[in-house]
């Protein structure tokens, strides 16, 4: 085969890159939110359940929006190809209150359900135990728990879940969270790292995603400062993106790529959300070089 150079295909452009939905303009619909991530260099969206009400109603859509939803999918040049599941911070899937408990299960299952009505390909499992409790070993166990069953729910629906690490101790690596995916023992149940999280919590990048291997399904790109873990941007954080590139190349990863941004206060979200597609393009390019075949999709 071709090598990328004398394809003209880039590196960078043998990628599936997504944007945070909380990157670009919150008042847009999807339709406009798809067809901006589309003129931004994107190819998916990745949508966000936090612990929000109106976020958490789309797990509960009536016919109707879900069936506005199906519409724009079908007319869009970008997709939904993954979500942001950060309900879990408030309703914790190792709570020590049962109720709480059961309301985060019940979470996880229509999340499961919506991924796997709207061909999303991947839901992101926060690593945390609990995020408003103390972390205890019963948390920890409960957590355990509810992560095996959720795994098996992902099983029977045939929908990717992938556990993000973060500033929590049970998850604050990729090789803590191999743990759990060890634990589940199913294709089902996978990791989606972030490179921003390992920085912001000193860790070794290199060493950690080399620690996720195969089972990484997914990166999340986003700069960072130690303990510093949103709204820094491209170029001013510690994130070492040439490493992580280099690392990635070395693994053969060929996964989705997920950019990370909140630009709720920018002038122009959507211009903001290019500029870091480019920048970021520009570092994979030079990592990759030549070694990424022209593979074609």
């Amino acid at each position: 085969m071709k090598d990328t150079e004398e394809s003209g295909i880039t590196p960078a452009a043998m990628f599936r890159w997504g944007i945070y939905e909380k990157a670009l303009p919150v008042q847009l619909s999807w339709p406009e939110r798809l067809a901006a991530a589309s003129a931004s260099g994107y190819q998916f969206v990745e949508i966000s359940i936090d612990e929000s009400d109106d976020r958490l109603a789309r797990l509960q859509w009536p016919s109707d929006a879900r069936r506005e939803l199906h519409s724009a999918l079908a007319e869009a040049s970008a997709g939904i190809d993954t979500m942001c599941l950060s309900a879990h911070r408030k309703y914790a899937l190792g709570s020590a209150s049962k109720p709480r408990r059961q309301r985060a299960l019940e979470i996880m299952r229509r999340a499961i359900d919506f991924a796997a009505e709207f061909g999303l390909r991947i839901v992101q499992v926060a690593g945390y135990d609990v995020h408003y409790e103390e972390s205890t070993e019963q948390t920890r166990a409960l957590y355990m728990e509810s992560i095996l069953k959720s795994a098996e729910w992902a099983r029977c629906s045939c929908v990717t879940l992938a556990l993000e690490n973060v500033e929590c101790p049970v998850v604050d690596s990729i090789e803590k969270g191999m743990r759990f995916v060890r634990a589940a023992d199913t294709p089902w149940f996978q990791m989606y790292p972030d490179v921003g999280n390992l920085t912001a919590m000193e860790k070794d990048v290199t060493r950690e995603l080399l620690a996720g291997g195969r089972n990484i399904v997914g990166v999340h790109l986003k700069d960072t400062r130690v303990r510093e873990f949103r709204r820094v941007p491209f170029g001013e954080g510690l994130v070492d993106f040439d490493a992580a590139f280099r690392t990635l190349n070395r693994m053969g990863y060929r996964g989705l790529l997920m950019v990370e941004m909140w630009n709720e206060s920018e002038a122009d979200p959507v211009a903001t959300a290019a500029a870091a597609r480019r920048w970021l393009a520009e570092k994979l390019d030079r990592a990759f070089g030549k070694d990424i075949a022209a593979e074609g999709r």
